[in-house]
């Protein structure tokens, strides 16, 4: 299991560098101009010397060392600095967004909680709900529980997400006024009537994000439990006399959570940037809406990070997919 955990990363290293370098050159090359939205008054000699502070005046190829120097090394530095005081980044460049003149590691820290506390705890809700209701649907098929839920799975699936957040504002937020339209981001909670209304402001987008998720993991769940249940282990298990809730929970389950955790694990990246059009369908401050201002402003180091970011959490779950086929199913381990 050493060995093929090791193998898959060292997999993962060029594949990241590959991706990286995409990006970094899909994006420089896009049209834009980053000083497109100076004042007219400003005149060319001055806004090719800000090009030039900016680093656009280096080849490419200094440029793409730069930026992955900045993001491999210099950044963590600074991010281990300000975790335990340390001075080891020292006065190392670090990756500036053209938009706001911050670092871009400072900016992206600051909407993660946002994202977290609603497209997370979404996640998180909609897998809980998932799993078991792709249990029973398949033990008991064709049954009415079987009915409802592919009912509600289809139409969470089908109806894209940005439609059910409005029909949510305008029954809830409006006709009966029970949930905020708007989500607060600048809300802290410090006692209980603050925790409540935390709650209450996450009510919707948190539903809404749910059930998309719940639906896509519920199917999954039930086609792999169908599958394995009409296998001859199961028939021989039962033959042996084992309970039925042994045979389902330890023999049926284990055998099919094996496609549905790459699904699960999969689903993770989008924790962090899927979710861009629910976010601004509810004003969320989190890392989508951080991704969309950035593309409208043509902040490439911001866009750049954030791209490269969701590429990483793609392949580290995507390994966290095949290191649990390995703990699930041991035929998969290849060493």
């Amino acid at each position: 299991m050493l060995t093929y955990t090791l193998r898959r990363l060292l997999i993962a290293i060029p594949t990241l560098l590959f991706i990286s370098l995409i990006i970094f050159l899909l994006l420089d090359l896009a049209p834009g101009d980053p000083m497109s939205q100076m004042p007219l008054t400003v005149s060319p000699e001055v806004k090719q010397k800000m090009r030039e502070a900016l680093g656009l005046g280096q080849p490419i190829h200094i440029r793409y060392a730069l930026w992955l120097n900045q993001f491999f090394f210099i950044e963590p530095m600074h991010v281990f600095d300000n975790l335990f005081g340390t001075q080891i980044a020292g006065g190392a460049q670090r990756i500036i967004s053209w938009q706001t003149r911050s670092p871009v590691a400072d900016i992206i820290a600051q909407r993660i909680p946002q994202t977290l506390w609603v497209v997370g705890l979404a996640y998180v809700v909609g897998v809980a709900i998932a799993l078991p209701i792709g249990i029973i649907s398949a033990y008991r098929q064709y049954s009415w529980f079987d009915q409802i839920g592919t009912f509600v799975s289809m139409i969470g699936f089908s109806v894209p997400t940005f439609f059910t957040g409005v029909v949510l504002i305008i029954i809830f937020a409006v006709n009966l006024q029970w949930f905020p339209s708007i989500y607060n981001t600048t809300h802290k909670v410090t006692d209980w009537d603050s925790f409540l209304f935390q709650l209450r402001q996450m009510a919707m987008p948190v539903t809404v994000l749910a059930l998309y998720n719940a639906s896509q993991i519920s199917r999954f769940m039930r086609a792999s439990m169908l599958d394995n249940l009409r296998q001859d282990y199961v028939r021989t298990a039962r033959a042996k006399g084992l309970r039925e809730r042994v045979v389902v929970l330890s023999h049926v389950l284990r055998n099919s959570m094996i496609p549905v955790v790459t699904v699960i694990a999969l689903g993770v990246p989008t924790i962090f940037g899927g979710a861009i059009i629910t976010e601004q369908v509810f004003k969320v401050n989190g890392l989508g809406q951080l991704l969309i201002t950035a593309i409208h402003a043509n902040d490439l180091p911001m866009v750049q990070t954030l791209t490269f970011i969701f590429a990483i959490l793609i392949v580290l779950f995507n390994l966290v997919a095949d290191i649990l086929y390995g703990i699930l199913d041991p035929r998969i381990r290849y060493d």
